[in-house]
């Protein structure tokens, strides 16, 4: 099923996560918009409306939790979810992000395709279920 009207947001400065983020939307019938950098996503956000938002809790020019708050002013409806290498689930700082709404939800680096369709499931922006996880027999 095709989603073509729902474009999600990449931010992460490794073209490798982008690419793995891409393809699992892409392969679940969304499209998808990379930024490599916090100012190049402040560009796009500013430019078109997006469905959801995958940053990286760590850029070159950017904290992903600062960022989150430039986006926010810039479209406070935006869904954002943080993925991370850097930071765990139960950090106090992602926790508080959590809590205060700054973020949606919070993914680990590595992580796998079901996480990225489970956090996309249950973010309140989108009409649910959008994609179906398959397991492997």
């Amino acid at each position: 099923m095709r989603h073509e009207d729902k474009v999600f947001l990449i931010v992460d400065d490794e073209p490798h996560m982008c690419w793995a983020l891409e393809h699992v939307l892409k392969k679940n019938g969304f499209l998808s918009k990379k930024a490599l950098s916090g100012r190049e996503a402040l560009t796009l956000v500013k430019q078109q409306h997006f469905e959801l938002a995958f940053l990286d809790a760590k850029l070159p020019d950017i904290e992903g939790l600062e960022l989150a708050v430039q986006i926010r002013k810039v479209d406070p409806s935006l869904g954002i979810v943080m993925i991370s290498g850097y930071f765990y689930k139960d950090d106090p700082e992602v926790r508080r992000a959590v809590a205060e709404g700054l973020i949606h939800g919070f993914i680990s680096k590595p992580f796998n395709h079901s996480e990225i369709l489970k956090v996309i499931n249950a973010t309140p922006t989108l009409p649910s279920p959008f994609v179906t996880v398959h397991s492997p027999l």
